[in-house]
């Protein structure tokens, strides 16, 4: 029998999400199919129930509806809570249960897969939002010496603090970054999506090694145009993100992780 999982989101002719699940599918052997649901505004809860009843095993979620696939679970890992906001759903059990593995993918692409461990560094992560929120504690458990949020609504930052609870997590302002330096710089803003520059200065990347893109598939965005002129050792953009936490939901609802690298290439755009 093959087992059903599905994308759920809107708009969600974009996704990647059917042929990274079906290549993970077919190097592991696994007997599923993977589809694509555009979500529905007034009616996402009636569809991720009415797919559960119809056989499904599992959900990916992506915008606009991770908020509310939170709030619909009947479980919740720390991560997704932390968040409040869920990218995996499992049905087992008669039960809903919600994971987030936006962080601990992205964590995995900068220290796997580039190679820049956090231990002892500095990070610099630009943003506030459901991304940072998810990437917070798989950051925090990679050791680094500190780590600063810069976002324009500091209020909205510091009750982000507040809940981690840790001394290492630092909130500033965009103008407070002049003459810092960090080891590694995150955009987890939306102003690449536009085509825009978040306020951030040039110093921060004087020592960077790792300039890191959150948005994925467009190039050499105004963020990492600004890296590659600071002389930035590595830039990158979040295919790679995005392929890990999809290895980790499969492992999550399948029991094996299938091998990213190959379709992180497959899916690379280059950087220029």
């Amino acid at each position: 029998m093959t087992d059903r999982y599905s994308v759920i989101g809107r708009p969600i002719n974009h996704t990647k999400s059917p042929l990274i699940h079906g290549l993970f599918a077919e190097v592991t052997r696994q007997a599923l199919e993977y589809g694509a649901i555009e979500g529905d505004l007034d009616g996402f809860e009636a569809q991720v129930l009415g797919f559960r009843e119809g056989g499904g095993k599992g959900m990916n979620i992506t915008a606009p509806f991770k908020l509310r696939a939170f709030e619909l679970a009947d479980a919740r890992s720390e991560r997704a809570t932390l968040a409040k906001a869920s990218n995996a759903l499992k049905f087992e059990h008669g039960k809903v249960y919600a994971e987030n593995f936006d962080g601990i993918g992205l964590l995995r692409d900068i220290e796997h897969n580039l190679q820049v461990p956090l231990a002892g560094r500095n990070v610099l992560v630009l943003g506030a939002g459901g991304a940072v929120r998810g990437a917070l504690l798989p950051f925090l458990a990679a050791g680094p010496a500190r780590l600063v949020i810069a976002n324009r609504d500091q209020a909205k930052a510091q009750a982000l603090a507040a809940e981690v609870k840790d001394e290492r997590v630092q909130v500033v302002s965009y103008e407070a970054l002049a003459g810092q330096r960090f080891d590694l710089v995150v955009n987890a803003t939306s102003a690449s999506l536009t085509g825009e520059l978040p306020p951030v200065p040039v110093d921060v990347f004087a020592t960077a090694q790792l300039a890191y893109e959150l948005a994925y598939g467009k190039g050499l965005t105004p963020f990492l145009a600004l890296a590659r002129e600071a002389a930035v050792a590595r830039l990158a953009d979040g295919v790679g993100m995005l392929v890990e936490q999809a290895a980790e939901a499969f492992e999550w609802w399948r029991g094996v992780r299938p091998e990213t690298r190959p379709v992180i290439d497959r899916l690379t755009v280059p950087l220029q």
